[in-house]
């Protein structure tokens, strides 16, 4: 489908993320069992919790937007997610494992961060001021998960990895 103006491209990218976020809900248990580090295995097993709350919310969008929930294959996230389910696969060493994922969760977090903060300022361009408030709360969710990874990855996990 060719996009004809922002409105369109808002929505496309909603459904992107929307996918996104669906992918990153199978992808996080996956991560915390495989997860050493308490630390780390907390922060997976809390952001499983917001991320459930993230789709809910962008079902929240949809409506307000009238447009169904649905995703959008976002080959962006799938890349993410299969290289980190790789370098999980390939590495045995549990600290530098550790490292790795915290590393590739950064990488969906900045992702999101990028996708969440772009939609919030379409979504004031276009007079979805419920949709852009919806969207920022969920933009100051992935900044913060992203300062708590980099948190726990320079306290003790990239030491240890080390």
């Amino acid at each position: 489908m060719a996009m004809q103006n922002l409105q369109e491209l808002f929505v496309h990218t909603l459904k992107d993320i929307y996918f996104a976020e669906k992918q990153i809900l199978e992808a996080l248990p996956k991560m915390a069992d495989k997860a050493t580090n308490k630390d780390l295995k907390n922060l997976f097993e809390t952001h499983l919790e917001e991320t459930k709350g993230h789709v809910d919310r962008l079902e929240a969008v949809f409506g307000l937007v009238s447009v169904k929930p649905e995703g959008e294959t976002c080959q962006a996230i799938q890349g993410i997610i299969t290289e980190a389910e790789e370098l999980m696969s390939e590495i045995s060493d549990g600290d530098t494992r550790d490292a790795a994922m915290a590393a590739a969760a950064q990488a969906v977090e900045h992702y999101e961060i990028a996708r969440y903060g772009t939609l919030e300022a379409w979504a004031n361009r276009l007079g979805h001021k419920e949709a852009a408030k919806r969207l920022g709360e969920t933009l100051a969710e992935e900044k913060s998960a992203d300062a708590k990874l980099s948190k726990v990855g320079e306290s003790e996990l990239n030491k240890k990895a080390a």
